[in-house]
């Protein structure tokens, strides 16, 4: 069967390793060929092209710019995209048969796109929903909801969903927040896809070397927050942390990322002298993998503010290291009761910094266990978060 799986990651080949990657991974080792549609952007100079990639080939479709641009320019650049998504697809594409249209949220202004291309290829569609829009927005404050932004992105987003023959959402408290606010959607199209990886074998043998080239001392416990800092990982909290464990000589943090937010955790490193706590503005992958194995516990942060239960794909990365899990989020995810259940992890909310530094201290104390909770995280991705499982669950469907 032929698939379209439309995506707004930056995407060259499936080398990458990553939820996307490693579920086009399982389509094709099952006989199925993807055409994966991304984009491309203006400042590239680079035209709309067609690649084969031998098992499976990927469209770079020529639209605006979005990143590090104004608002104003993404936002414009973001409305445009579906409709040169969808000439780009029908030039290219348009004498083939499809048998499934593939998508994830973000964004959710690929409804239109999703619309056209069903009709045009009388195929099936799976929505993959990975964020909630418009209300994660209203959450963090960024548009009212009684404003005409959030009016739109919601007539979009009750669009993309009656589009979709199914929607994938990542957890039990995804399903029921979607079913709860959008009672107009039939619940049988409605059910759970989790973020899923092929988990790959890790290596740990250079872990005194990689902390050595970081400044990391040798015998700390060392938590590790690797990923997008901006608005949703709820900066300023993170920053009150930093400050709330300063004094542990015994517990070291690293920060590894890049986002809209980085500059305030750059102003805060400057500003204060805290030794126990390293910022990296992002890493190649490679690099990033190696520290993230001299680690000791993986860190996920979101903004206390959300209403919408997210759950971040970061926590997949830890998972395969066998690394442990403190997650400070808001009480809307069940991303919290899942690692404690699953027994490889501590959470807290994300507005409790004493929380935060109790845990630390506790780790500590229990660090000739933390072995015991990563086999644990491991072998609760392999069997609930494999790549495998997230392709049987939208094939059941064929």
């Amino acid at each position: 069967m032929n698939i379209i799986f439309l995506t707004m990651s930056s995407f060259t080949s499936l080398n990458v390793h990553n939820i996307y990657s490693d579920l086009m991974e399982e389509y094709i080792a099952n006989g199925h060929r993807p055409y994966i549609v991304v984009p491309r952007e203006n400042k590239t100079g680079e035209e709309t092209e067609l690649v084969d990639m031998g098992s499976y080939s990927v469209l770079k479709v020529a639209v605006g710019d979005m990143s590090n641009v104004s608002v104003i320019k993404k936002g414009i650049s973001t409305i445009l995209f579906s409709n040169q998504f969808y000439h780009a697809i029908n030039k290219y594409l348009g004498d083939k048969e499809f048998g499934l249209i593939l998508y994830s949220t973000p964004p959710i202004t690929l409804a239109g796109t999703v619309k056209k291309l069903k009709k045009h290829f009388r195929c099936k569609t799976y929505l993959m929903l990975k964020d909630i829009f418009p209300q994660n927005a209203v959450d963090l404050g960024m548009f009212s909801k009684s404003g005409i932004l959030y009016k739109y992105f919601r007539y979009i987003e009750k669009m993309l969903y009656k589009t979709s023959d199914w929607i994938g959402c990542m957890s039990d408290a995804n399903v029921e927040y979607v079913k709860k606010h959008n009672p107009q959607i039939k619940e049988d199209k409605i059910e759970i896809c989790p973020n899923a990886i092929r988990p790959q074998n890790v290596k740990h043998d250079q872990n005194v070397e990689i902390r050595k080239k970081y400044g990391i001392p040798e015998n700390a416990i060392v938590f590790m927050y690797g990923g997008n800092l901006g608005k949703p990982q709820g900066i300023p909290f993170i920053i009150e942390c930093i400050d709330k464990i300063k004094d542990y000589r015994d517990v070291f943090l690293v920060v590894c990322g890049s986002g809209s937010e980085y500059h305030r955790l750059d102003d805060f490193k400057r500003k204060k002298d805290i030794k126990n706590w390293i910022l990296i503005q992002g890493l190649p992958k490679n690099e990033y993998d190696l520290l993230l194995s001299a680690c000791d516990v993986g860190l996920i942060f979101l903004d206390n503010r959300f209403t919408i239960p997210n759950f971040p794909s970061r926590v997949l990365s830890y998972m395969e290291q066998s690394m442990p899990v403190l997650a400070c989020t808001d009480t809307a995810t069940d991303i919290g009761k899942i690692i404690t259940e699953g027994k490889f992890g501590w959470w807290c909310q994300s507005n409790d910094s004493d929380a935060f530094a109790k845990l630390c201290r506790e780790i500590v104390q229990k660090k000739y266990e933390l072995s015991e909770y990563g086999r644990n995280g491991r072998k609760f991705l392999e069997e609930y978060y494999h790549a495998e499982i997230a392709f049987k669950i939208i094939q059941n469907h064929f």
